[in-house]
């Protein structure tokens, strides 16, 4: 069952990878006053900047074109993919991932 599982979330996360942003970074500067929003921001330029700066690729893939939803982020920060390492709820508590998610929602906005 969990093999299943696993298999669903990786062919929506491939077939979420379908998009014309391709690489191209955010340039729209992201105009909120949201907690939430703006944590996410600091919390993502923390843990996911370094391998996807502003969104685009470096160490890791672009996230501009992979408008997965909240839940399948969440899957990803928690359990990892491919080279990506897994986030322990220790190093990124549950609250934190959906700043994450927040913040990368209110800047896919911006397109």
């Amino acid at each position: 069952m969990k093999l299943k599982f696993t298999l669903l979330i990786f062919v929506l996360m491939m077939a979420a990878a379908c998009s014309s942003r391709k690489g191209v970074p955010y340039t729209e500067p992201l105009q909120t006053r949201e907690q939430e929003v703006l944590q996410g921001k600091v919390l993502y330029d923390r843990y996911c900047n370094t391998c996807h700066p502003g969104g685009s690729s470096g160490l890791g893939p672009a996230l501009n074109n992979k408008p997965l939803p909240g839940f399948l982020i969440r899957y990803q920060i928690r359990h990892g993919l491919g080279v990506m390492p897994a986030f322990s709820k220790e190093v990124i508590p549950p609250e934190d991932s959906k700043k994450i998610v927040a913040y990368m929602k209110a800047v896919r906005k911006l397109d």
